[in-house]
């Protein structure tokens, strides 16, 4: 505006009449980009009107005015316009806004009009506040935040979801007037999507960045089942129950059911009872027909549960008076009397002759047999080699001043003995003599042996089992110069390595210091390892973690029929604990089936008390157990002491037992020992066995076979089959040895063992070939071929392990880990989404054989990068990563193998062990 005050006076004069009254008055007004805005003014009677702008006046000639006059009224009408530029607001430095105002004369006076201020209209391009993306529970509440970029005039804000407009007029649930924000009450699944603050006045719309909100589901049980029936028909079995995690499934990334899927009890089925007769009744009185009866009752006891009625005649009748009764007016002992006699007397002396000739006979052989054994100063006071019982017999020594030694030409002591029961497996010198003579070791081809073990008389077992043993020369090879498991023992030389590589006992410990890269400690030759993830130790710290195996008797006792499936293992130190869960693997020697065996993972306390710390079919978040074949894989959070417990629930658990043969020579040169042990099918037993028979000069015969040894209380049998019987033979009651059902199942700690000896008939045999049968009563049964030299410059070299891990007792750092660490990440990401398709996590889980305790990963921050360690701990040996390729691409998350996207990888030094592993 300009200083015009001169020419336009506050005052007009004017005639009579009334003051302007204004019909329209200038509005606020907004310059947009560089067009100006025309303010306007209208009043009635007016005979000048000029605006005023920021307090001075608009110059006249700016001034477009117009004039007409009033038709009902007959008074002069003034309009006037003015153009305001964008370069005048600029240029107004003041106070307030930039502002008009008209001022209107007539003849009684002025009149002013309201201010109208002109503004230059702006919307910013960035929202102050952008809408965030959230994960809401179904019923939850919903509340997406937007503050609008600074504009004038101030913009409005528009909510759109999935690009089309909310109106919250139609839906009650949604509000979005309060102070710009979107505000859902309560979630459905209807809401989940990509939702959109849009800000827009009249200089433009700005669009903030999107949110997407996922409404999600969380997984609630079904009701319980029924119980099943017992699964055991008769006796001790378990029964069962099931839910499911549908009321509702999770959904969209909802969590899993806490707790246990599945439900199992003991349970015992009554077993059949067979009826039993009473013993009979009295007979009664003679009748009058000179009969009487007895009769007896199915109660002793009756049949039960479905049990078979009893056989026989419930009554009986006889003639009552010895042939007395008159029958046609004749006695009956009369009737036929001459034929019976006659016929009494021919058995009464052929039985008399028949029994003087047994006695006879029995006589002589006695006396032929006690006298043949009179040679070695022993009675054998027994005739279990002639009848085949499983009896203890004595040797009775003779006693002058060593007992130890034996004279034969004192006089025996009979007050003293010494009762051995077989096993014979004599070492001192006196027995040496004893057993030597070569009477003593006649072939007896034809005689069944059985011998009772020595752990059924010192257990006081009353049990016997039968075994009968026949000597077959025609199995032996002619020729005692073959080189007997040659050909064998090449063949197994693929996957066997040599007993000096074994560790000894006090070498069962493994250590190594770690950093946030992770790795692997391994104790060689036991298949106990541990896998420490990477990022499980904080960057910048390292640990010192140790890995062991307890060589002691262990402290945790199982009760009852329970076993002790594997070693005892510690890992430590017990005070440090991972950010993510660390893999443990434990072998074990249990046939893994659900319905036969309910194990058990136990942890020691510092009081050294054993605690339960989950059973493996087990639903829970505290950790997880991955039951293969030979091995437990465990995910833990905090180190300690733990072993496995395995609970058979049916006769049909089988405990896995390796049978190993062992030989050497004895002080006697002609004298041959073999050793059969029977231990629990893990690395660890079978180690502790061989370490044993080095510092005995003992040698593997065989390779190891497997005995399926199953928990239904029959014993186990031991025997020597097809003994060359010209070359070689075995010490008398030795032949088959057996051993309590008890002292198998229950032997957690030390490995059975049973011995026998062989002597050659002369030092020009060098060749042994033989059969060892080993089987379980009513069970499965072994039978390992024994072909060796026995002198040890011409024996093959048998040994036996599958993996030789004892070069590579701890690695660290990205050679520990099959996958590379750049192709885990990427899995990770790809899987760790939700995906409404269900391709993610839980799809990896099922694609590597995890289908059990999902809510478990489900809690992990990375539930990908677990299942990942669990794979490396299971494929520590093999590194399949093929099967894992092909598990992705059958997913469809990955468009090649892993082969393939490693090669961009491989200058990277990190990941040549990996790429020599197959990728």
């Amino acid at each position: 505006g300009n200083d015009n005050s001169e020419a336009l006076p506050e005052s007009i004069p004017s005639a009579p009449g009334t003051l302007p009254h204004f019909m329209e008055e200038p509005d606020d007004a907004y310059i947009i980009k560089s067009n100006p805005i025309v303010l306007r003014c209208k009043a009635m009677p007016a005979m000048q009107i000029f605006f005023k702008c920021n307090g001075e006046w608009v110059h006249q000639n700016e001034h477009v005015s117009e004039e007409s006059m009033d038709e009902t009224t007959g008074l002069k009408v003034r309009e006037v316009f003015i153009n305001v530029t964008r370069q005048q607001v600029e240029d107004f430095h003041g106070p307030e806004d930039y502002w008009c105002q008209c001022v209107a004369w007539s003849h009684l006076g002025t009149s002013k009009s309201r201010k109208a201020s002109v503004r230059i209209a702006y919307l910013r391009k960035n929202f102050e506040q952008d809408p965030q993306g959230k994960e809401v529970p179904i019923e939850g509440m919903i509340v997406l935040h937007c503050r609008p970029p600074e504009g004038v005039p101030a913009a409005e804000v528009e909510w759109l979801k999935n690009e089309e407009p909310i109106d919250s007029n139609l839906d009650e649930n949604i509000d979005t007037r309060a102070d710009h924000n979107l505000i859902i009450r309560q979630a459905r699944l209807s809401d989940s999507g990509n939702y959109t603050c849009m800000a827009a006045n009249i200089v433009a719309k700005r669009r903030s960045m999107s949110a997407t909100v996922v409404v999600y589901v969380n997984g609630g049980w079904s009701s319980w089942t029924e119980w099943s029936n017992c699964n055991a028909r008769c006796g001790r079995g378990w029964q069962k129950r099931s839910r499911t995690c549908t009321n509702p499934a999770p959904l969209n990334g909802g969590a899993f059911c806490e707790g246990m899927s599945v439900q199992k009890i003991t349970c015992t089925s009554l077993c059949p009872v067979d009826g039993n007769w009473e013993v009979w009744s009295e007979w009664s009185v003679c009748s009058p027909e000179c009969e009487h009866l007895r009769v007896r009752e199915c109660i002793a006891p009756p049949p039960r549960n479905g049990g078979k009625y009893c056989e026989g005649l419930s009554q009986e009748s006889e003639n009552c008076t010895e042939g007395l009764c008159i029958q046609d007016k004749k006695p009956l002992h009369e009737i036929k009397s001459q034929n019976i006699e006659t016929a009494s007397d021919i058995a009464l002396y052929s039985g008399l002759g028949a029994a003087v000739i047994a006695v006879a006979v029995l006589v002589v052989g006695v006396t032929l047999y006690r006298r043949s054994q009179s040679e070695y100063g022993v009675d054998v006071i027994d005739s279990s080699a002639l009848t085949g019982g499983f009896q203890t017999f004595n040797f009775k020594t003779v006693r002058q001043g060593n007992s130890l030694l034996l004279n034969s030409s004192m006089q025996p002591d009979l007050t003293v003995s010494r009762t051995y029961s077989g096993p014979i497996c004599l070492q001192d010198p006196i027995d040496k003599e004893l057993m030597t003579e070569s009477s003593l070791f006649n072939p007896l081809s034809d005689i069944k042996v059985k011998v009772q073990s020595s752990f059924m008389v010192s257990l006081g077992v009353t049990e016997r089992a039968e075994y009968h043993g026949k000597a077959h020369s025609g199995t032996f090879p002619h020729g005692n110069n073959r080189a007997f498991g040659t050909i064998q023992a090449r063949n197994k030389a693929t996957y066997i390595q040599n007993l000096s590589s074994i560790s000894t006992r006090s070498e069962l410990k493994t250590t190594a210091i770690f950093g946030h890269l992770g790795g692997r400690l391994v104790v060689p030759n036991t298949g106990v390892s541990l896998l420490i993830p990477h990022g499980a130790i904080p960057e910048e710290s390292s640990w010192e973690i140790y890995l062991a195996v307890t060589q002691k008797e262990s402290s945790l006792q199982p009760e009852g029929t329970d076993v002790l499936l594997g070693p005892e293992v510690t890992c430590g130190p017990s005070d440090f604990s991972v950010s993510t869960p660390f893999a443990l693997t434990i072998p074990h020697c249990a046939e893994v089936n659900s319905e036969h065996w309910n194990i058990h993972l136990k942890k020691r306390t510092q009081q050294g008390k054993w605690e339960e710390v989950m059973s493996v079919e087990e639903e829970t978040t505290s950790c997880y157990c991955l039951l293969d074949p030979y091995a437990c894989h465990i995910l833990l959070n905090s180190f300690g002491t733990y072993a496995l417990i395995g609970e058979p629930i049916s006769e049909c658990a089988v405990r896995q037992l390796k049978v190993a043969v062992f030989g050497c020579l004895s002080c006697n040169s002609l004298d041959y020992n073999l050793r059969v042990y029977c231990m629990d099918n893990t690395p660890c037993a079978f180690q502790e066995v061989v370490s044993d028979e080095r510092l005995q000069g003992g040698q593997l015969l065989e390779e190891p076979k497997l005995l399926h040894f199953k928990g239904n209380t029959f014993s186990l049998q031991i025997s020597v089959l097809d003994i060359p019987p010209f070359l070689w033979r075995i010490k008398p009651f030795t032949a088959c040895q057996e051993v309590p059902f008890s002292r198998v199942w229950c032997s957690s700690q030390k490995p059975l063992h049973c011995a026998f000896s062989l002597e050659r008939y002369t030092p020009a045999t060098t060749q042994l070939s033989c059969k060892i049968c080993v089987r379980q009563v009513k069970g499965h049964e072994q039978i390992l071929q024994i072909q060796t030299s026995i002198l040890e410059n011409e024996r093959e070299t048998i040994t036996f392990f599958a993996h030789d891990d004892s070069n590579f007792p701890a690695q660290m750092g990205p050679k520990a880990f099959k996958i590379p660490y750049s192709i885990r990440q990427r899995i990770c990401a790809t899987f760790d989404t939700p995906n409404a398709k269900g391709k993610d996590w839980q799809m990896l889980a099922q694609k590597n054989s995890i289908n059990r305790n999902l809510s478990y990963f489900a809690t992990q921050s990375s539930p990908s990068a677990v299942i990942l360690d669990l794979w490396e701990a299971r494929h520590q040996h093999d590194g399949d990563l093929d099967s894992l390729a092909c598990a992705l691409e059958e997913i469809g998350r990955t468009h090649s193998k892993i082969s393939d996207i490693t090669e961009t990888e491989i200058e990277e030094p990190d990941f040549n062990y990996s790429r020599q592993n197959g990728l």
